[in-house]
């Protein structure tokens, strides 16, 4: 049912499609993250918001992690035994309906935990063990040469400032806005991103 809700997208149903998915997930477990996953999106779209970041990565923190339910594998629900590759899986299913901005961050979410744990080596003291178990199954830190090409990723600055967010938006505590707080938001970035494409 879940992947259902992202199949068939269109520019005129897309942010229906992604609100039905949250309401969906509301409290979908996430490898025992103390919150749901989607509590744990809303957070981090709020962490976003507070540090001033622009609509497209606020949408992009938002919807990071949609990539999870794109393909079903009921028997490795949030990557419990392999990688599932939401990090790839999300951008494939919205980069005709948002621009780079919001799906290259993304694209590159998992690859800057590894970078933050290679070129900040206390950083992977603060991730969460559900986050540790994921790396494992992710590539592990990076080597020298693959942080370097990394960096020199022109999304790689806004890479990591979502992957922080990640971090940070797992808190059972927090108290922050829903979906529909954004939608108008992300309804302005499709027709944005809509006209460009038809130019």
């Amino acid at each position: 049912m879940k992947k259902a809700l992202l199949d068939g997208l269109t520019r005129d149903n897309v942010v229906d499609k992604l609100a039905a998915l949250f309401e969906a997930i509301k409290d979908a477990s996430y490898l025992g993250e103390p919150v749901a996953i989607g509590e744990h999106m809303l957070q981090g779209a709020a962490c976003a918001r507070r540090d001033g970041a622009d609509d497209a990565l606020v949408a992009a923190i938002l919807l990071h992690d949609v990539g999870y339910y794109v393909d079903s594998d009921p028997g490795n629900d949030n990557e419990s035994v392999a990688d599932k590759r939401h990090d790839r899986a999300a951008p494939r299913v919205l980069e005709p309906f948002f621009p780079p901005a919001a799906t290259e961050p993304i694209r590159l979410h998992v690859d800057a935990k590894r970078y933050l744990c290679a070129v900040e080596p206390s950083y992977y003291d603060r991730l969460s063990d559900a986050s540790i178990h994921t790396m494992s199954l992710q590539g592990g830190i990076m080597s020298a040469e693959q942080a370097e090409a990394f960096a020199a990723n022109p999304h790689c600055e806004d890479a990591v400032r979502l992957r922080r967010w990640d971090e940070e938006g797992k808190s059972p505590d927090a108290v922050v806005p829903g979906f529909e707080h954004y939608r108008v938001m992300l309804e302005a970035l499709v027709a944005q991103h809509s006209d460009l494409s038809n130019r």
